[in-house]
């Protein structure tokens, strides 16, 4: 078995003798392990994992027989759920959304003393009925781990409840709306106020979660090959482009086949967005297809590597792709949220395998926990607005056993908002990094002492 890195041990350590804590250390670095090194420490009590549906098994149930095979787990999904918490097993592997069952059977927590959730801004919602649960189901617990290595994503508010759940509120206060008015400032977008990160705003909060927070950098623990960004443009056809015109002047467009309509500023944006991909969705949520060329792009890029992920954000991008792979020849797998676990672990196999060329992913579907680091290239057929989903999903390639340079290569239709969204994105991700890189010299700081 292999030795545990020296920053999987640290983080171990910090676990073992913390009874609240936050492990926001980078994608890759090897949290899990981390966590069930800690829990064989701990002379009784079960352990309760929620975490991201794809990575039940895939993630947490190799990795316990890879580096814990002495512990027992069950996988609980909702077939099989209360035969699961049933079971004698001393860790239980379950979803998110598990929270709101296990709130309505909390009997079945008998005996368990350790949570951990994977990937914390599951949870960042105060008001979702997911949110509320597990605040409810954590309070049965002495014991309570949180991970993440995107805290922060779109604003500091996002860490702001999941912190509630590791530690009752005794940090980063019990009220929102006070928390957000110390970390935010309401500025008016002309229909009503959206609150802004203050500049201080990452300070503010790595200060007062620095004693539950442990966080390393995937660079400074492993010796990682570089990793490159690069656009690739493409030009819609005149005829493209004057739809797209169109439908930003007016809200409305008329296909030949359909008419389009944007009720509002957010639709406005998805549809224009989905019209540089190829396809809109009606009222009735019929594809109206409208051309192809970027996909003909996308194809030409992983023809040109050896092994590649695409991420694709709506169902007509897949269908596009996975035409176009199977015309070439190439070998391909998809995973998207129809794709069954099972099925999702050997695309996944195959892939680090080397007899996949490319797999095509949904980024809410394979955005955590899964390694495929055979791969080399990650193309984004189309951008996506989530920050949290963008870096996870480019970490699957760029972590551990990773060992040449890699690359992220974005599509942008030129004169649209496109290339405006992975600007943006930067911008997004900028903030985040400032929080993660105080809770790192905080953290290093701790060390020392």
């Amino acid at each position: 078995m292999l030795e545990p890195f020296e920053h999987q041990s640290v983080t171990t350590d910090f676990i073992a003798t913390n009874p609240r804590v936050l492990v926001t250390s980078d994608p890759g670095t090897g949290k899990t392990r981390s966590v069930l090194d800690a829990y064989m420490q701990r002379p009784e009590g079960r352990m309760l994992v929620l975490a991201p549906l794809s990575i039940l098994q895939a993630s947490w149930g190799d990795d316990i027989e890879k580096f814990t095979p002495d512990l027992t787990y069950t996988v609980a999904y909702a077939r099989n759920r209360a035969k699961a918490f049933e079971s004698d097993a001393q860790i239980i592997i379950t979803n998110h959304d598990a929270v709101k069952w296990l709130v309505k059977n909390q009997h079945v927590l008998n005996g368990f003393n350790t949570l951990c959730i994977d990937e914390f801004t599951a949870f960042k919602n105060k008001d979702s009925q997911r949110s509320k649960a597990a605040l409810k189901i954590a309070k049965l617990f002495d014991y309570r781990i949180a991970m993440s290595g995107t805290p922060n994503s779109n604003t500091i508010c996002d860490i702001w409840h999941p912190t509630l759940i590791v530690d009752d509120g005794h940090r980063l206060g019990h009220r929102f709306y006070s928390f957000r008015s110390n970390v935010c400032t309401p500025v008016f977008n002309g229909f009503a106020n959206e609150w802004k990160d203050k500049p201080d705003a990452e300070l503010m909060v790595a200060a007062a979660i620095k004693d539950i927070n442990i966080r390393y950098e995937l660079e400074e623990c492993i010796d990682m090959p570089e990793q490159s960004y690069h656009t690739v443009t493409t030009q819609l056809s005149p005829t493209m482009l004057k739809a797209y015109k169109d439908l930003a002047d007016d809200n409305v467009l008329w296909t030949g086949e359909a008419t389009i309509n944007a009720v509002h500023a957010g639709a406005l944006t998805k549809k224009l967005l989905q019209l540089c991909t190829g396809a809109v969705y009606d009222e009735d949520g019929t594809v109206v297809g409208l051309h192809e060329d970027r996909y003909n792009l996308v194809m030409e890029l992983v023809e040109q590597r050896n092994h590649s992920l695409v991420a694709f954000n709506w169902s007509h991008e897949r269908d596009f792709l996975v035409a176009q792979a199977e015309k070439r020849g190439i070998k391909y797998g998809v995973i998207d949220g129809s794709t069954p676990a099972n099925k999702r672990k050997d695309i996944v196999d195959r892939m680090q395998a080397g007899q996949l060329k490319v797999v095509f992913a949904h980024p809410q579907s394979a955005g955590h926990g899964l390694t495929m680091t055979t791969a080399t290239t990650v193309i984004w057929a189309s951008p996506t607005y989530n920050a949290e989903h963008y870096q996870q999903f480019n970490r699957r390639i760029y972590r551990a056993g990773q060992t040449k340079r890699t690359e992220v290569i974005h599509i942008a239709a030129e004169d649209t908002w496109e290339p405006g969204v992975y600007e943006k994105l930067q911008g997004k991700l900028g903030r985040m990094e400032n929080l993660l890189t105080i809770l790192k010299d905080l953290n290093s700081m701790k060390e020392v002492a």
